[in-house]
């Protein structure tokens, strides 16, 4: 009797609508196979990138991505070398290999460190109004009236081309989007009227921003950042391929393809590789995130 009285009292306990709101969203995402297509695609890329990083660092495989072999350069992909070797003899299979974590560790930095700074801003721009939200929205106006790949160049010419400087850059520009976004649903939820009654028990600003507002205004900012990340790496690609990115000899996928573009036609597997990598990353990014956006739209919920 005793444990049926526990189990009743276990079956009727309250489900807490933040973990209920987690299920229904990722049932929907579940339905959605494009979706789910480029959440297995990203997974196997990630786990692929991890073992990558371990090898470039420790030697795992024996085989460094800038050793040269001039004897074998320029061939064809094959059993000894399965995406072929560059002009330098160099293993292509390798490169992407171990350059797969700098590519998208240059994706996922760029866009936290956009959020970092963009969501703060955003959230307190909407959250306070007055002169604080003109003089911050002014400023995203002037960022904003350069095209993302433009300001980013602008800001590598200034400070140089390395992996960080062309995350700051790429990070830089994409601050306007996140504080445009959050301030906007930040504006919508403060006129809530649960902020309303937590404001008239003497909470204060900081625990309703960060404990009330923030919370509810995640969806966005979740499918903002997943979206995000493919325009971070296609800009970092970019970059890399006219030369202003990451620098040779790091195996950086647009660095490898700015290597390949004096050899396509004499060898074009120099090229489609490290560009067949990017789409299909790019690709997988947009179709997730995609698929985040209606997994968490209240608009799809039925």
């Amino acid at each position: 009797m005793v444990v049926a009285s526990k189990e009743r009292i276990r079956d009727t306990r309250p489900v807490n609508p933040r973990v209920k709101s987690f299920k229904d969203t990722f049932r929907r995402l579940k339905k959605n196979k494009s979706a789910l297509v480029g959440f297995y695609v990203l997974a196997f890329f990630f786990v692929v990138s991890i073992f990558g990083a371990i090898d470039a660092n420790y030697g795992l495989t024996g085989i460094s991505s800038n050793a040269t072999n001039l004897t074998a350069k320029l061939e064809s992909p094959s059993a000894a070398h399965w995406f072929g070797t560059d002009h330098l003899g160099r293993d292509i299979f390798i490169r992407i290999l171990h350059g797969m974590y700098i590519t998208l560790g240059v994706g996922f930095a760029a866009t936290f460190l956009a959020g970092l700074v963009g969501v703060p801003l955003g959230i307190l721009a909407g959250y306070y109004g007055g002169w604080f939200d003109t003089i911050v929205m002014r400023l995203m106006d002037v960022l904003l009236a350069f095209p993302g790949i433009l300001l980013a160049l602008a800001i590598v010419s200034v400070l140089g081309g390395s992996t960080i400087n062309v995350t700051i850059a790429i990070a830089i520009g994409a601050i306007p989007q996140f504080a445009r976004i959050v301030r906007g649903s930040t504006l919508t939820t403060k006129k809530l009227e649960y902020v309303d009654a937590i404001r008239a028990l003497g909470a204060r600003d900081v625990k309703i921003i960060f404990q009330h507002i923030l919370p509810n205004i995640m969806s966005p900012i979740i499918v903002n950042t997943t979206l995000f990340i493919a325009t971070a790496i296609l800009t970092a690609a970019g970059l890399s391929f006219l030369g202003l990115g990451v620098q040779p000899p790091t195996p950086e996928w647009g660095a490898m393809l700015n290597d390949g573009r004096n050899y396509m036609y004499q060898a074009g597997h120099i090229t489609l590789f490290p560009g067949m990598m990017i789409v299909i990353v790019v690709l997988a990014f947009n179709l997730f995130g995609d698929g985040l956006r209606d997994a968490l739209d209240p608009k799809m919920r039925k």
